[in-house]
């Protein structure tokens, strides 16, 4: 059982010491958000969509329950929120800063895996039909059988990103992510039989799955894209969480890898006799026993 030192490591006394530690990945986050974005000034590959191939694509177009603005806050500004509550009550920039971090790279990295495959298959939404043609009168190529769009270029290019589910996949990414680090902190797979923790655990799984549902009744996705969206941010926030923290049911899954590099390392530069003796009354007001 790790001991853990409260109000030691602060925004104030180690916040430039953590952010120039890991000042390469910031580096490459800012790289990925550039990638992300030259990705949606893509031209998606149009792929052939022939007369018989409309019956599954004349679903009704309009606008999405869940606005794109509204993801980012979602997955992104609400689990900051959490960070910042847990940061307030423990003063812990390590993990602080690698919440924020791993949650950003997380979210990120689904997005340019979701926006490149996105552009390279090129499959057609629910709804192409009447953003190929808005009025309703459809026209084909009469040699190849191709679709001649007259509808808005924007709308037109967005239907052909149906593959995978953008929406779901920075959702999953965002809101996996935060149930990882909520059932770190709550211990919730210490074999104690509280069920009610993974009330709270589930609950940001369930809100990304609501807004993959969403995907789908509103027409913009089918639920093989939302599937494979679901799949990607969830593979992210994995692979994300656990380059900061344990595993979650580990013992000690309640705070980042490089906090007990510290610890490891603050009691390797003790003296034989500091580590045996006995804390005294100051000191033994700033160690608290693991919480439960």
């Amino acid at each position: 059982m790790t001991e853990i030192l409260l109000g030691t490591h602060t925004i104030k006394s180690h916040g430039v010491k953590v952010v120039k530690a890991h000042i390469h990945n910031w580096l490459i986050l800012v790289i990925l958000v550039v990638i992300d974005g030259l990705l949606n000034y893509v031209e998606p590959f149009h792929r052939f969509v022939g007369q018989e191939m409309m019956t599954d694509l004349k679903f009704p177009f309009h606008e999405n329950t869940v606005p794109v603005l509204v993801v980012p806050v979602i997955a992104v500004l609400v689990p900051f929120i959490i960070f910042g509550v847990y940061y307030y009550l423990r003063k812990d920039i390590y993990d602080f800063h690698h919440a924020i971090l791993g949650i950003l790279y997380s979210v990120l990295l689904s997005g340019v895996i979701t926006d490149s495959i996105k552009d390279a298959v090129g499959r057609p939404r629910p709804n192409f039909f009447f953003r190929c043609f808005p009025d309703g009168k459809a026209v084909f190529d009469q040699v190849t059988g191709d679709v001649i769009c007259h509808g808005d270029a924007k709308i037109v290019k967005e239907g052909y990103k149906s593959f995978p589910s953008g929406h779901t996949s920075w959702s999953f990414a965002g809101l996996c992510f935060l149930s990882l680090y909520l059932s770190g902190k709550l211990r919730a797979f210490n074999r104690g039989g509280n069920v009610s923790k993974l009330c709270i655990v589930i609950f940001p799984v369930l809100a990304a799955v609501l807004v993959g549902i969403s995907r789908v009744d509103d027409y913009w996705h089918h639920w093989t894209d939302v599937f494979a969206g679901a799949l990607i941010g969830t593979s992210m926030a994995a692979f994300c969480y656990l380059q900061f923290f344990p595993c979650p049911h580990y013992e000690d899954g309640w705070a980042p890898h490089a906090y007990f590099k510290m610890i490891a390392e603050r009691q390797s530069d003790e003296s034989p006799e500091s580590t045996f003796r006995s804390p005294s009354k100051n000191e033994s007001n700033d160690i608290e026993t693991q919480p439960m």
